[in-house]
């Protein structure tokens, strides 16, 4: 490359080193939580409550999905399905702690213990856990061919698919320091690429796989789902009504009464009444809303 090439990287002259250090560079919103290691910056041990399942999570799209699966499983009557939800704080990097790596190595949320095996069973990646769930459970995940292998494709699509959404679209549109022209660009054409294979598969079906809500929809919802419902606030500038059959499945799954719960465990955005930061038992979506808790002094009931 000639210096009148360099000219035009970002920023002016920049030049990629032979060998990248870690230098504190700035990273937008995020910065404070993200490192190039993996070693726990702190000791803590994690709660555990009184249930089968103990999940540390926040209430972003992979943790919706796993909230989501678990208030479907005691919709239909799984008690031993109980959960208890704690909330893990990002921003305070409290998932870098000794507790949450031992079930975590990855440092993500969610992180989830079963109990109920001996010894206990640690699941960490969101699909991971649905799958776990499903099998579990016998609940939607289907057991016969090829209605299992349409599942899979479709949550494995999903799980390919997010990173272009929130850490590529979702990152350089709303959270980095300053606006980028060819990112945004080329992050908002792989997202509208998605959302067109949805629509154009979701044309001819009712759920992803088929007839049968599944796993796959648990997981693609709170992304495509929440893209439809202005992410970022990014609606108008992916023109996201153009999808209207993504549209028809996003109104459909966000009617369900488990999938109004499930969105709510470890919400720490938006209005207070919306927010369950700790899920214990059932009551808790009436008694301990944050609006409510706040009202108390801080104090759940």
């Amino acid at each position: 490359m000639t210096m009148n090439d360099f000219a035009k990287n970002q920023p002016s002259g920049y030049q990629p080193p032979k060998v990248w250090k870690w230098a504190g560079q700035d990273g937008g919103e995020w910065t404070s939580i993200n490192r190039p290691i993996a070693t726990p910056t702190h000791e803590k041990d994690l709660p555990v409550g009184e249930h089968p399942f103990q999940l540390y999570s926040l209430g972003t799209p992979n943790g919706q999905k796993v909230t989501i699966m678990l208030e479907e499983l005691l919709a239909l009557g799984h008690a031993g399905a109980e959960y208890d939800a704690w909330y893990i704080n990002i921003v305070q990097g409290e998932q870098f702690s000794t507790g949450f790596t031992a079930i975590n190595p990855n440092a993500k949320i969610p992180a989830m213990m079963d109990h109920s095996t001996n010894p206990p069973t640690r699941l960490f990646e969101s699909a991971s856990m649905l799958f776990y769930l499903g099998e579990k459970f016998g609940e939607f995940l289907p057991a016969a061919q090829p209605a299992r292998a349409e599942t899979m494709n479709w949550l494995m699509w999903q799980m390919g698919s997010a990173p272009f959404l929130g850490g590529g679209f979702g990152h350089f549109y709303a959270y980095a320091s300053y606006k980028m022209e060819y990112p945004i660009d080329r992050f908002a054409m792989e997202t509208k690429r998605l959302l067109h294979v949805l629509d154009l598969h979701l044309a001819d079906h009712e759920y992803l796989a088929g007839d049968a809500y599944t796993i796959a929809d648990i997981a693609n919802w709170p992304w495509y789902g929440s893209i439809m419902n202005n992410a970022y606030e990014a609606a108008e500038f992916l023109s996201v009504e153009e999808y209207t059959h993504v549209r028809r499945w996003t109104d459909q799954i966000a009617a369900r009464d488990a999938v109004k719960r499930g969105r709510m465990v470890n919400r720490g955005l938006g209005p207070l009444e919306g927010q369950l930061r700790e899920r214990h038992h059932a009551d808790d979506f009436v008694n301990n809303t944050q609006d409510k808790v706040e009202a108390r002094g801080g104090k759940r009931i």
